[in-house]
């Protein structure tokens, strides 16, 4: 069994901002593979589904940003699923607007999502980090993750959810290489420094 989760913030408020991009990936998952109704447990949206023969629980923890280890925790353990069948969709502020990478253990670089994941989980579980672009100064971080995407990056936006969700079966057989290149290769995304580009360099 596999745990699937996208990181955001609860309520209408937040829900068009960078920070819920995981969301967004959670729910375009449920849509392309056609996962059962949204019900509430472990402090979270859940919904069933099944992916290359494997059951998945996709998870949209609703206890705010920065305690969503705790909610991912709980259905692991409930669970019993080991941490390398979990994956974890989240903002990424120092990739490219519509660039992608999957990476495994680490620290958290800032994301309080992924922290509170690593208090719960430890450091090895999956990240589906999914560019947001940078803002170019650190006082603005704040802000550029908690604003919403303009109508300008619903293109890519929307490439990179289609992305990420066609391409699952990859991750469900563990080839997170070969699941990053397929993301790529179906929504490409210029690649360029976020920092560099924000201030004008």
């Amino acid at each position: 069994m596999f745990i699937i989760a996208g990181l955001g913030n609860p309520g209408a408020k937040y829900e068009k901002n960078r920070h819920n991009i995981g969301f967004m990936a959670a729910d375009e998952i449920a849509r392309r593979w056609r996962f059962g109704p949204e019900k509430a447990k472990f402090q979270s949206k859940i919904q069933d589904g099944e992916i290359e023969g494997e059951k998945v629980l996709l998870m949209k923890p609703q206890t705010f940003m920065n305690e969503s280890g705790r909610a991912i925790g709980e259905a692991a353990r409930f669970y019993k699923v080991p941490v390398d069948n979990i994956i974890i969709f989240h903002d990424e502020i120092d990739l490219a607007p519509g660039r992608f990478r999957m990476k495994k253990g680490g620290g958290a670089a800032g994301q309080n999502g992924i922290r509170s994941a690593i208090a719960h989980l430890g450091a090895d579980f999956r990240r589906g980090r999914m560019g947001v672009g940078h803002p170019g100064d650190p006082k603005l971080v704040h802000a550029h993750v908690l604003g919403d995407f303009a109508k300008a990056d619903q293109p890519w936006l929307e490439a990179m959810l289609n992305a990420c969700a066609d391409a699952l079966p990859f991750a469900i057989k563990g080839d997170d290489e070969r699941y990053q290149g397929e993301v790529m290769r179906l929504a490409p995304a210029p690649k360029f420094s976020p920092r560099q580009a924000a201030n004008g360099s």
